[in-house]
């Protein structure tokens, strides 16, 4: 049995505004967390990822405060990450209003923190996010909002992290992110191939062949997208209606 694809927008929130840049550079404010989440879930979207790019500790008391305002509205689950340090930062995130917490850095550092969430909230709500840039034949996993290389090989870092709990990979390409020329396919395939949980693609979205792609040739589980929604390209709904017309099943209603 085939599984419907999910269609994800993706919010990069600083101090409380939703922001969008090319490779984390020139951010300019596009609108206010809740609204834009509603108004993507109207549209169909199957999930909405809230990601903080300013994780200082100011920052992230008011992206709590944004988690809370969107959850009392969402019927959707919501993902939250970015600057999620420990076990508590996962507890409290959870506890405002976020139905998964996506973990990067952390889970590098201190790889025993995936099974401890797992644990005590269960592997759903536990999303690896992986940051891979090409290294020869391979890709690196790299930390701190990829400004970090850790020597670890992308494939083998997704496997042990599911063995740990992980209920879900968040992969972004970093080749690919910001230019708008499609996923990584080749990376995306081999990170889906290689574990057992559902492998969200990020990174390089540019239209909707690019999401029709990576859905069939990648073999993503969901396609995470920012520009191609927050500009006005597309709408979820219209994403939705082309991807089922190339012949992949897609989720519709809730």
């Amino acid at each position: 049995m085939t599984l419907a694809k999910r269609i994800i927008p993706c919010l990069d929130v600083k101090e409380g505004s939703v922001v969008k840049g090319v490779c984390f550079k020139d951010l300019k404010r596009v609108g206010d967390p809740p609204t834009l989440a509603v108004e993507y879930q109207a549209q169909g979207a199957d999930e909405i990822v809230f990601l903080d790019v300013n994780a200082s500790v100011a920052g992230v008391k008011t992206m709590h405060e944004a988690v809370r305002r969107t959850a009392e509205q969402l019927f959707v689950p919501l993902t939250v990450g970015g600057g999620i340090r420990s076990f508590e930062d996962v507890r409290t995130t959870l506890n405002v209003g976020a139905d998964k917490t996506s973990v990067n850095t952390a889970a590098v550092m201190d790889p025993p923190l995936i099974s401890r969430c797992a644990e005590s909230f269960g592997s759903q709500c536990v999303v690896l996010a992986l940051d891979a840039k090409r290294a020869g034949d391979s890709w690196e996993v790299h930390t701190h909002s990829g400004t970090r290389p850790t020597g670890l090989d992308a494939v083998e870092w997704a496997k042990d992290a599911v063995r740990r709990g992980a209920g879900e990979i968040l992969l972004t390409s970093m080749d690919a992110d910001g230019t708008k020329a499609g996923y990584d396919i080749e990376l995306t395939r081999a990170v889906a191939r290689a574990v057992s949980v559902p492998v969200i693609a990020s990174g390089g979205c540019g239209s909707i062949e690019d999401i029709v792609e990576v859905l069939t040739e990648g073999e993503a589980d969901a396609a995470l997208a920012a520009s191609v929604f927050h500009y006005g390209q597309h709408t979820v709904g219209e994403v939705k209606r082309a991807v089922e017309a190339a012949g992949v099943p897609v989720r519709w209603g809730s």
